[in-house]
């Protein structure tokens, strides 16, 4: 008896320290195209992560600023419970944390995160997650998008790291000159090259290749829409989410080839390389730090006739992008505080005045002043408009008018709470969604989250697991989410859900009459 009691007691506490699943459980292991890779059990043993996959050999020395190319393959057993590094950067923002270790040119790497059941053969939806961050920071790394809830719905997640800024889309003449007129986009690719790397793979993980949605937030929803347009992804994506941008607006422009590559080639030359050897030869550490020095340049997507043949609103326009179910969406406040700092009624009637003259009385109509915390509400409105939302409503128009498939337009509504770097606690801000849409509120520092926050991220991660199955968010137990291009209703996310016919598209008609107006004068 002492001896059986003792061996319960030994079990317990491996049961205790690393959930009984977790301790008996082989370690996870799949076989891809490159080699064999041994993960590791999260959620305590109730899902498997792989990470740090190579999907690309690294981009060094002569394949920097090259199209992506095949990984090689490995020998033995690759331990894949590790991130891998994180691509160039800077510190740009505070709210950005990385579980990686550290920067570097090597950094063409992926996660796979399944549910613990998931074998060859199960045909699981699959996610594959493209990071924000202005294609200037960010990295598959961040605790925000690791262990995600969408995994224990039955999906798997799939998280990378792409090339970023000059790294990621230098576009100079140099470059054109090698590379047939077609240079840039190199980060963009990367993500086509994770995506042929998913195609080719995913079955070995349990996954479904012909069932992939790509999904996004802020620059990574700008490249979702990017890829919508790009002939060469067609057929490795079956569905779209983009979360907060689209490169129909102004705030990350896609730049026609016929501007980049002077501009470009006048950088490389101020940092004294004389031709594409000596740049490629030159340390990464001293383009970064020039570029940092330098950060009106900003380097994004090219329309560079290849990868991008045309701009969106013209890919749109004649029915060129990808006719694919869409959600697509931003959040109720991207950039509030600002403008309306201060606001009254006399204040923003005289901003009207002052920005818009004979027209002042049209954006009041957009954006009017009845009182003073009404300004204060169109303040923030038209910032928000002016930042990310334009674009995203373009977007979700041009979609509707050609996109021969479902669309679902949502905006996220629910405030932040109240942490260190967001004090307020009034605010649907620019991100506050992401920890809601992976399920991973706890890692936001500070916040304390109510129980209508959990419930309002079940709801949330249940409908993108929904449409990664389906191509249609609705299911049992949550508030039916009707198509935009139908009835031009939105789902309004917050708690609780609430859907409404679209209350705001006179302010962005205002805009866009505006727009035209200037590009006509």
């Amino acid at each position: 008896m002492k001896i059986r009691s003792a061996l319960l007691k030994g079990v317990a506490l491996v049961c205790f320290s690393a959930g009984c699943l977790h301790a008996q459980a082989p370690v996870p292991k799949v076989k891809t195209v490159q080699g064999k890779a041994a993960g590791k059990w999260i959620r305590d043993g109730k899902e498997m992560a792989f990470l740090g996959l190579p999907y690309a050999a690294p981009p060094v020395g002569s394949l920097r600023w090259k199209a992506p190319e095949a990984p090689s393959a490995w020998s033995g057993t690759r331990d894949a419970t590790r991130f891998g590094n994180r691509c160039q950067q800077w510190h740009v923002w505070d709210d950005y944390i990385f579980t990686d270790a550290g920067p570097s040119e090597d950094c063409l790497y992926l996660n796979i995160y399944t549910p613990g059941t998931a074998k060859p053969g199960s045909k699981l939806p699959v996610m594959v997650w493209i990071h924000g961050g202005g294609f200037l920071a960010g990295a598959a790394s961040e605790p925000r998008y690791t262990n995600p809830a969408l995994v224990a719905k039955g999906v798997i997640v799939v998280t990378l790291n792409y090339r970023l800024n000059v790294f990621g889309f230098l576009a100079s003449e140099d470059l054109a000159k090698e590379q047939g007129g077609h240079a840039g986009n190199y980060g963009l690719m990367d993500q086509l090259a994770a995506l042929r790397w998913v195609k080719t793979n995913i079955a070995a993980f349990g996954g479904d290749a012909n069932n992939v949605t790509i999904f996004g937030e802020s620059a990574g929803s700008f490249a979702v829409s990017a890829l919508t347009v790009a002939p060469s992804a067609r057929g490795l994506f079956h569905k779209v989410i983009g979360e907060s941008g689209a490169f129909f607006g102004s705030t990350i422009p896609m730049t026609a080839a016929s501007e980049r590559p002077k501009r470009d080639q006048a950088f490389v030359s101020a940092l004294g390389a004389n031709n594409l050897e000596e740049l490629r030869a030159m340390p990464a550490d001293k383009i970064l730090e020039a570029t940092q020095k330098q950060r009106g340049i900003g380097f994004s997507a090219v329309v560079d006739g290849s990868f991008l043949p045309e701009p969106l609103p013209d890919a749109y326009a004649a029915g060129h992008q990808a006719h694919v179910p869409s959600i697509i969406g931003w959040n109720r406040d991207e950039r509030a505080g600002t403008l309306s700092k201060d606001m009254t009624v006399e204040k923003w009637k005289a901003y009207a005045k002052e920005h818009y003259g004979a027209k002042a009385d049209e954006f009041l109509a957009a954006y009017p002043a009845n009182t003073d915390e009404q300004a204060m509400h169109s303040a923030d409105d038209f910032t928000t408009n002016g930042f990310i939302a334009m674009g995203a409503w373009r977007w979700v128009e041009a979609q509707s008018k050609t996109g021969q498939s479902p669309v679902y337009r949502f905006r996220f509504d629910r405030p932040a709470p109240a942490e260190p770097l967001h004090p307020t606690g009034k605010y649907a801000f620019h991100s506050t969604e992401l920890e809601y849409v992976f399920g991973t509120l706890d890692v936001r520092q500070g916040a304390t989250w109510q129980p209508a926050d959990r419930k309002l991220s079940d709801e949330v991660v249940t409908y993108w697991a929904n449409f990664a199955r389906t191509g249609d968010p609705n299911g049992s137990g949550l508030p039916a989410w009707p198509r935009y291009d139908r009835e031009k209703k939105l789902i309004h996310l917050d708690e609780p859900i609430t859907v409404t016919p679209d209350t705001t598209r006179a302010e962005f008609e205002f805009l866009e009459s505006e727009s035209t107006a200037q590009t006509t004068r």
